[in-house]
């Protein structure tokens, strides 16, 4: 039997399902297939149904996320951490900073990191940037915060389509060893499918993993995009 974890919210205790065994099993990203799902913008209403699927499949995600949602939703994001997902920096408030000056890209990242620190006690490595909008000045104002600037093998669009069979279909068909799917598990339809999408990757012999698990033990510099 299994023993579950205390996460603090405020005054209030929040009990935390402990990892299955196959979640706990590392995985070897040199020896096995592997495919990384992330997730932008959260946490949202929807993302703590997401991390139960999750963790009923032992499946791992990474978690781009909006500083200003970290605020208002510190408990999911504790869950994150503690249920072994990674978790990067997507900006404060989601701006175009390709179109910012630098001390404002600066304190989009910077409030951002300091929020998720101040509730998982870790500041993130990973950055992802709003709509993709990154230059080589982007990319070294995130390194001069520690971190490193992760893009995508594939989108699926998924905040357009906001149709489960259209998801799927579009996750199916850009997943690859070592891909780095973009979703957002805001969007409800995402998070509907991913009982069964996970059920699918899994049967093409996917292991679902983080970013980080990817690299096969490398680890990023700061400013450095992946992949």
């Amino acid at each position: 039997m299994f023993v579950r974890g205390l996460v603090m919210a405020g005054m209030a205790a929040v009990l935390l399902p402990a990892p299955s065994a196959h979640a706990a099993a590392k995985v070897d990203c040199a020896k096995v297939k592997c495919l990384a799902l992330t997730f932008d913008d959260g946490p949202g209403a929807s993302t703590g149904t997401l991390l139960s699927t999750l963790r009923k499949s032992g499946a791992k995600a990474t978690f781009f996320l909006m500083g200003k949602h970290v605020e208002s939703r510190p408990t999911l994001v504790k869950r994150m951490a503690a249920e072994g997902h990674e978790i990067g920096n997507h900006t404060w408030s989601h701006p175009s900073l390709t179109t910012l000056f630098d001390e404002e890209i600066t304190q989009e990242l910077r409030t951002t990191q300091e929020a998720v620190k101040k509730v998982t006690g870790r500041a993130p490595k990973l950055f992802r940037p709003p709509y993709g909008n990154t230059d080589d000045r982007v990319a070294a104002l995130a390194g001069d915060e520690g971190m490193a600037q992760v893009l995508w093998t594939g989108t699926t669009l998924d905040w357009k389509l906001r149709d489960q069979k259209k998801i799927r279909a579009a996750v199916l068909k850009l997943a690859r060893r070592d891909g780095v799917i973009l979703m957002h598990d805001v969007v409800p339809q995402t998070v509907q499918v991913m009982p069964t999408l996970i059920k699918d990757l899994r049967k093409r012999g996917y292991h679902l993993v983080t970013v980080s698990a990817l690299l096969k033990g490398r680890t990023l510099e700061p400013g450095e995009t992946y992949p």
